[in-house]
């Protein structure tokens, strides 16, 4: 209906013009008093042949329809399929959209080699900076200073999350899936974090879980290191962060400062700081955004939930694994 509508708008001058010829025409007739049978017959006749064209066009406008609704699924292409014109000002409009068509394609080229630079750039440079850290951490093996060592492990930190950040964008992919020791990356990411937990004085409750996750290890250890970071960061010196399984939930709890409840939902957007980022001028919305992005990719799940002053509870849902080992 809504073609056959497009369609009337399309030819309404051009039927407007044959309905006032026919107007013109039994005026005529009935003015010099003609037979009315000859009339008929011939006003017949017409509008057999005005039925006709009028059929044969709009099936031809359908037809040119159809054909440029499916084009829509190729307006990437460089150079669009487009029907053959049907007159000058088709020609010119064809040429126009097939200009536009290349341009664009310049532009997405120049746009694609831009990234690109930049995220090459990017990655050299977070591979560089790993040798100054790893000196730094050889130098203060020399002479400890935990102070500095918790301040460099938050750069060794924020190193790995700009890489990872990095190949989350990358058209290629480095997932490795076999089975895991949960609580051997558990383990891993705790000693990286080790020094942070005494900086603060804050205890730790791990309780092993005993359980194998088909995963990618380096991938779901580095959310846990994620997870781990938040967690020491946002909880109070004193405080307290539990680890243990619930069923095929990984929990990870603390007794931080907690998250305003209209800040839950937005906690996975990319750069949402919520308030408690605001107060603390250095989160950058980026660390639960990654999280989510690497679970995803994944088949894992994650949740949070939070009181403002009695802590935070995060949990992963490793049960929805349905990947076979290769």
């Amino acid at each position: 209906m809504r073609v056959l509508c497009s369609y009337f708008l399309r030819h309404w001058k051009l039927l407007l013009l044959l309905g006032g010829c026919l107007g013109i025409c039994s005026a005529v007739f009935y003015l010099y008093s003609l037979p009315l049978e000859s009339v008929g017959y011939a006003f017949v006749l017409c509008f057999a042949l005005g039925l006709t064209l009028f059929v044969i066009g709009y099936f031809q406008f359908l037809r040119r329809h159809r054909a440029l609704e499916k084009l829509l699924v190729q307006v990437r292409e460089k150079v669009l399929p487009l029907p053959p014109p049907k007159g000058l000002l088709e020609e010119d409009y064809q040429a126009l959209l097939q200009a536009l068509a290349a341009e664009r394609a310049a532009l997405a080229l120049e746009s694609r080699n831009r990234l690109q630079d930049m995220t090459d750039y990017y990655t050299l440079w977070a591979h560089q900076i790993k040798t100054p850290i790893a000196a730094m951490g050889l130098l203060l093996q020399e002479a400890p200073r935990p102070e500095l060592e918790g301040e460099l492990l938050k750069i060794e930190q924020y190193v790995e999350m700009v890489l990872g950040y990095l190949r989350l964008g990358s058209d290629t992919t480095d997932y490795v899936f076999r089975r895991c020791d949960l609580d051997a990356l558990l383990r891993q990411s705790l000693r990286k974090y080790a020094r942070l937990f005494i900086l603060k004085k804050i205890s730790l409750d791990f309780q092993e879980t005993g359980r194998t996750v088909l995963t990618d290890g380096k991938w779901l250890a580095f959310v846990l290191e994620q997870l781990l970071s938040n967690a020491v960061k946002y909880t109070p010196e004193g405080g307290q962060v539990r680890i243990y399984g619930d069923g095929e939930t990984l929990v990870i709890a603390d007794s931080g400062i907690g998250i305003r409840p209209e800040d839950l939902p937005r906690v996975f957007e990319k750069g949402f700081t919520g308030f408690n980022g605001r107060e603390d001028k250095k989160s950058t919305g980026i660390g639960l955004y990654l999280c989510r992005q690497v679970l995803d990719r994944l088949n894992h799940g994650i949740s949070i939930s939070s009181r403002p002053g009695q802590g935070t509870l995060v949990r992963l849902d490793l049960s929805r694994v349905r990947r076979e080992v290769e």
